[in-house]
C-alpha cells in the first residue's frame, strides 16, 4: 500500500492527494470537530469566521484529504459496562505486522492497535467487563495467534480522554 493510502475506515485503498498545508482556519476547524463532533457547519463557520460555504468546504476537503478519518464518540468504558482496561504489548514474529493487525482488529474490546519501535513491535488497547474477561481476552484469545511470541498485559487503574488544548 502505497503511503499516499488510508490505512483504515471506510476510505480504505483509496488513493489520497499529497497533504496540503494546514492553514490556522483549518488547524481551528480541526481543534472544534475534536471536541465536539456534532458541532453544526454554522458553529464551526462562527468560530472561525468564514462563511458557511466556506466551512463547508473546508471539513469536505479535510475529509477528502484523509486529515479527518472519520467522527465518534468518546465513550465512558466503565459505565458502558467495560470496567476493565488494559494496555497489551505484543512480540511478535518479524513482517507478520498485517496479519496480526487483521486479527487483533477482530478481538472484543479491541480500541487501538499500534505498530510501534523497541522493546515490543505492538501496542494494543481493549476495555473489557471484567479481568476474568480480560484473562480470557489474553490467554484464549492473543497467545492462540501463531504469529504473537509473548505479551505484557498493564492494566489501567484510571484513564481520561484529554481534550484539544485551545
Amino acid at each position: 500500500m502505497a503511503p499516499e493510502q488510508m490505512a483504515d475506515g471506510p476510505e480504505a485503498g483509496r488513493e489520497l492527494p499529497p497533504p496540503r498545508p494546514l492553514d490556522a482556519i483549518d488547524q481551528d476547524i480541526l481543534q472544534m470537530l475534536q471536541s465536539d463532533g456534532r458541532a453544526s457547519i454554522r458553529s464551526v463557520a462562527e468560530r472561525v469566521h468564514v462563511s458557511r460555504a466556506n466551512a463547508y468546504a473546508r471539513i469536505n476537503r479535510l475529509i477528502e484529504d484523509g486529515v479527518i478519518r472519520g467522527f465518534g464518540a468518546r465513550v465512558d468504558h466503565e459505565r458502558a459496562g467495560q470496567g476493565t482496561s488494559a494496555y497489551i504489548t505484543l512480540k511478535i514474529v518479524q513482517n507478520s505486522w498485517r496479519t496480526v493487525r487483521e486479527q487483533l482488529r477482530l478481538l472484543p474490546g479491541a480500541s487501538h492497535i499500534a505498530q510501534v519501535g523497541g522493546d515490543f513491535d505492538v501496542l494494543l488497547l481493549v476495555h473489557t467487563l471484567d479481568n476474568r474477561a480480560l484473562r480470557d481476552l489474553v490467554l484464549n484469545r492473543l497467545q492462540a495467534i501463531p504469529e504473537v511470541l509473548s505479551t505484557r498485559t498493564l492494566l489501567v487503574f484510571e484513564e481520561e480522554d484529554l481534550e484539544p488544548q485551545g
